[in-house]
């Protein structure tokens, strides 16, 4: 790359440190990459770190030694996380998103890909000191949100199918009780998919009982695999109780009434 300038180096450092988080990245990469001295590109990621951490955009962290260097971690400050949920429950209290059966329509949202970038950005920071492998979802409304986080996370995703397919190869498949109709259904993982022992963070749009992610949760045993946390987008307070306790929602939906298409949306307990 040809010498830039210092204001356009810090521009075009900036972006490549936001498009690889969670990644090392030895200071010569920089030296090399800008045919600058170290010491100013130190300088440069000085400056860096300083906005990054005054705007709550993220942390940079240096690593001293050979085989040191830079990584930037994403975060969202509490500001711009309740900014993103009064968004959030604004479209959600819509009146003509109820459904028959006092289900939500939120397809549409999960289609907007600055909101999904917006909650991606919020779990990977509440995950982000975690030791992760992989981000799963199940299909299918959930896959933007994970491909979301992953993105802010610099991390693979794996997604469960409904059905086994064929261009998957061998797979494992379980049954499992949908929490909400107490149906029993059927998920399957591709063996390739996955290596056994990995560290898991699980990421659904919708819980209401929570027997798909439980599910998920069975399923990842077959892998010897060990689930570091999970995240949903709107949970249900319709239930008696959650088959799942230990997990961080976005919004949580209190109330929905059919007849007068009233809906009720707080804070979930990511914000607590």
């Amino acid at each position: 790359m040809k010498k830039l300038k210092r204001s356009a180096r810090l521009v075009e450092m900036t972006q490549y440190l936001l498009f690889r988080p969670h990644s090392l990245i030895p200071l010569t990469v920089f030296a090399e990459r800008y045919a600058s001295a170290k010491s100013s590109i130190s300088e440069d990621l000085a400056i860096i770190k300083e906005v990054f951490e005054d705007e709550g955009l993220g942390e940079l962290h240096t690593l001293a030694g050979a085989a040191g260097g830079v990584k930037f971690t994403p975060r969202i400050s509490k500001e711009a996380s309740l900014d993103i949920l009064s968004d959030i429950r604004r479209q959600l209290e819509q009146p003509d998103r109820v459904l028959p059966g006092g289900y939500l329509y939120m397809s549409d949202m999960l289609g907007q890909p600055g909101l999904v970038n917006d909650i991606g950005k919020m779990f990977a920071s509440a995950f982000a000191d975690k030791q992760l492998d992989v981000v799963m979802t199940v299909e299918t409304k959930g896959i933007p949100l994970a491909y979301a986080t992953a993105s802010f996370l610099n991390l693979p995703v794996v997604i469960v199918r409904r059905d086994n397919r064929v261009t998957e190869g061998s797979a494992v498949s379980i049954n499992y009780v949908s929490g909400s109709t107490k149906r029993i259904q059927t998920m399957s993982l591709g063996r390739r998919s996955l290596k056994e022992q990995s560290n898991v963070l699980i990421i659904d749009d919708f819980m209401r009982a929570g027997g798909t992610i439980q599910g998920m949760i069975d399923l990842l045993k077959e892998f010897h695999a060990t689930v570091q946390g999970v995240g949903v987008f709107v949970e249900s307070t319709e239930v008696d109780e959650h088959l799942i306790e230990d997990y961080i929602s976005i919004a949580k939906l209190t109330g929905v009434d059919p007849k007068t298409k009233q809906i009720s949306v707080v804070p979930g307990n990511y914000f607590t």
